[in-house]
């Protein structure tokens, strides 16, 4: 008797669980405005010097008037980072940019910004530019150092206190965190607030993810990762009309960290997971919880008591009264090939959709219109995973889609900088794809770790993921030095981790492992085509 038996006879995949995807929808719909918000909150609008002898700093000057204050770069645009140490006495186009100009300094009296796009940033803020734009840069560093270690606490506290507890940590602390953040008065209490707000946030992400699958048959675990990632998909395109509404940082960060009162709401009629339940020999809460998903599924002639008897052999004895940790990933062969294989696969994933996720601004396209053609992408591309899952299977899938990836950010150096259409297009191509490399990474890893440890393993694939999206903006900054560099640093990590997953089996139609032995044992063989009649669970029905 397995859990995916049980499922069945209480109703297998119907009300109860449509109502399970809508509530853990909402968090989905929060992480990304989150988790791509540096795009907005930390853009840097066109600047230059102050020039303390025009009104208001020169922002109204003319261009006449400001080449006699500040030097041109080599393609005839005023300088950003720097200005003549006294003002030029001679009109600019008599001396232009010769060798003997006058000397020039770093902005000595800050900086005057472009509001067109941004009306405040972190980098307008606190004058996070020209020689201090690394800051700036890695704001969103610390912010994934955050998610990163977020993942490793979240994925050991859900796999033993559970994962609905874990869940309402995740929501007040996201909540109370980014308020803080949209409080700061420093650069060094935002960057803090911003991490520890990552942390919280993964509590979201990694526990969203299990409960959704957990709960799931196993003829419905393509679509219920395919419905949670539409709900990232849907927050992620929300994010650009709200950031286009909201201008100013404060006002958006705040905007962003609201939807978690209405998802602490929603807390309450989310169930916790009856498999993890089981796992950890707690038979009576999930019996509980068991009887409300038949009676919620209409399956009145099973709801009224389930044999506990029978609920408490579905689970091997190793699972009972044992606690496992991160320890257990590797113990074993076949966990230690996968956790090594998934954690390259997910700094693929993660180094990858982030790299080209911000660089919004990288195609000479508006900011907000860009973001949003790279979260609509993501739209067909997560329906094209729902059917490429189901036809070539979860392995194969991981692959195409992330060298695929890598292949388009490769053919996308080539082209001249000055086809800025055909550029986007391709990069919106390669978003798509990167997308839909992290939708089969959720659902293929949550399949290939057993339930007695799979928020630890999803932790720890998290963990590594995060990595790579805390360096995909500091290898942006190798652009100075090289222009291609950083594209053909994501291309080369998406192909690897493409080339590697090929490693891993195949999950496709098989059940999901409830221990460890199960993960070890012949839980990999695939499940017939048509399977023979479940033995019914013994049940009371109704009189």
């Amino acid at each position: 008797m397995r859990f995916e038996d049980v499922l069945l006879q209480v109703g297998g995949f119907s009300r109860f669980q449509f109502l399970l995807l809508f509530l853990l929808s909402l968090p989905r719909l929060i992480l990304p405005s989150h988790f791509l918000l540096h795009n907005f909150i930390s853009g840097v609008p066109s600047h230059r010097c102050a020039i303390p002898d025009l009104p208001e700093g020169g922002a109204t000057a003319d261009a006449d008037t400001l080449s006699l204050h500040l030097p041109r770069e080599p393609d005839g645009s005023l300088s950003s980072c720097r200005a003549y140490a006294s003002p030029r006495l001679l009109r600019p186009h008599a001396t232009g940019n010769s060798s003997n100009a006058s000397a020039t300094v770093p902005c000595q009296h800050g900086w005057v910004y472009n509001s067109s796009q941004f009306l405040s940033t972190t980098a307008t803020q606190w004058d996070l530019v020209c020689e201090d734009k690394k800051l700036n840069q890695a704001l969103a560093t610390f912010f994934f150092i955050g998610v990163t270690f977020g993942a490793v606490i979240f994925g050991y506290l859900s796999d033993k206190f559970g994962r609905k507890p874990m869940l309402l940590l995740s929501f007040v602390s996201s909540a109370l965190l980014g308020t803080a953040s949209a409080f700061s008065v420093s650069y060094a209490m935002f960057a803090v607030t911003r991490a520890l707000c990552g942390a919280a946030l993964t509590g979201m992400t990694i526990t969203t993810l299990a409960l959704s699958i957990e709960w799931t048959d196993l003829g419905h675990r393509t679509f219920t990762g395919t419905i949670m990632g539409l709900a990232w998909s849907l927050g992620n395109m929300l994010l650009a009309l709200l950031a286009y509404c909201l201008r100013a940082w404060r006002p958006l960060l705040l905007g962003v960290t609201a939807p978690c009162l209405a998802a602490i709401a929603a807390w309450w009629w989310i169930p916790e997971s009856a498999r993890w339940l089981l796992a950890n020999g707690k038979v009576d809460e999930a019996h509980m919880y068991l009887l409300r998903c038949a009676r919620m599924n209409r399956k009145h002639g099973y709801a009224s008591e389930l044999d506990t008897e029978v609920l408490k052999k579905m689970v091997e004895s190793e699972a009972s009264g044992r606690v496992y940790s991160y320890l257990d990933l590797v113990k074993t062969p076949k966990l230690r090939k996968i956790t090594i294989c998934s954690g390259i696969v997910w700094f693929a994933v993660a180094f990858t959709y982030y790299g080209i996720s911000l660089n919004v601004a990288g195609f000479g396209f508006n900011v907000y219109l860009t973001h949003f053609l790279y979260a609509a992408i993501e739209v067909p591309a997560k329906v094209g995973t729902y059917f490429a899952l189901d036809c070539i299977g979860r392995r194969n899938s991981q692959a195409l889609f992330l060298i695929n990836a890598g292949v388009l950010m490769g053919v996308n150096t080539l082209i001249p900088t000055e086809r800025t259409l055909v550029r986007t297009l391709l990069a919106v191509i390669g978003k798509g794809f990167s997308e839909a490399a992290f939708t089969t990474a959720f659902l293929y890893t949550a399949e290939l770790y057993p339930t007695v440890i799979r928020q630890c393993g999803l932790g720890y694939t998290s963990f590594v993921g995060r990595i790579g999206g805390s360096l995909a903006p500091l290898v942006m900054l190798l652009g100075d030095a090289w222009a291609l560099a950083p594209p053909v640093v994501f291309a080369a990590v998406a192909v690897l981790g493409g080339c590697v997953t090929l490693l891993l089996s195949e999950t496709l139609n098989v059940r999901l492992p409830e221990t460890v032995q199960d993960a070890e044992g012949e839980r990999h063989k695939r499940a017939p085509e048509n399977p023979p009649e479940v033995t019914e669970v013994r049940l009371r029905p109704l009189i």
